[in-house]
């Protein structure tokens, strides 16, 4: 039965998604095969967050890295560029597709940093400021250092992965100004009014999606915590009660 069923197989091939060759002598090596294996990871927090948040930001943000990467598709089989010599990836090679979404994540998630999110203060200008600079340096770190994977790992050209982080900037940048920049700014706009339109439509109010950095400058994480802080505080002090009976 198996005989016959392997015999009827066309040509196989590898899951490059996950399937990662790197210098097995090397721990810096493997430290960059885990890396560059990062944006994977990213997809599952991107659903986890946007099921359990229902966010309008998540969701967008986690729409265009979609787009992001259908935009990348095309790209490559437009230009039909292929790998550097030895590379055992599959596929074309421009642009690199690691590099562009790394570039669209880090540029999407600071400008959300920079123009709307606020931390909780610390109580000095100095180290509220050190820690923002802190998380900025932190996020691109991690975008530049997935894009030289590509490079060290030898998937890719450095023109490949130049061009690949850059229009992943490019459409991190065009995405937020579109959907949360210009709207915030503009809100009687058309961005205005068609964002105004897929927050407040009824399939949106089904799902009870809501724009929590329209109405507090952290996202209501603060508020959200408070109320459970309550409501845990309330049931440790009935059940402290109950004992004392």
């Amino acid at each position: 039965m198996f005989g016959s069923h392997s015999a009827n197989r066309g040509p196989q091939t590898s899951l490059d998604l996950t399937h990662v060759l790197y210098d097995d002598d090397s721990l810096f090596s493997l430290a960059l095969a885990l890396v560059t294996l990062s944006p994977i990871l990213l997809m599952a927090a991107y659903a986890s967050l946007a099921v359990q948040t229902r966010e309008f930001l998540v969701i967008v943000m986690w729409a265009g890295q979609f787009a992001n990467e259908g935009f990348n598709w095309i790209l490559k089989r437009l230009y039909k560029e292929d790998r550097p010599d030895g590379s055992l990836g599959n596929g074309y090679g421009f642009p690199s597709s690691h590099s562009q979404y790394m570039g669209y994540f880090s540029t999407f998630l600071i400008c959300h940093l920079y123009f709307r999110h606020r931390f909780a203060s610390t109580g000095s200008l100095y180290l509220d400021q050190a820690w923002r600079i802190l998380v900025y340096i932190a996020v691109s770190a991690w975008g530049l250092l997935v894009a030289y994977s590509r490079y060290h790992l030898q998937y890719h050209t450095p023109y490949q992965i130049l061009w690949g982080y850059g229009i992943g900037v490019v459409s991190g940048a065009v995405c937020y100004g579109c959907f949360e920049l210009i709207p915030r700014i503009r809100p009687k706009s058309f961005l205005g009014q068609f964002k105004m339109f897929l927050v407040s439509n009824p399939v949106s109010t089904w799902l009870q999606i809501r724009d929590g950095w329209a109405i507090w400058s952290d996202g209501g994480r603060e508020g959200d915590w408070k109320r459970w802080k309550a409501e845990w505080d309330k049931q440790r002090i009935t059940s402290h009660d109950k004992r004392s009976q």
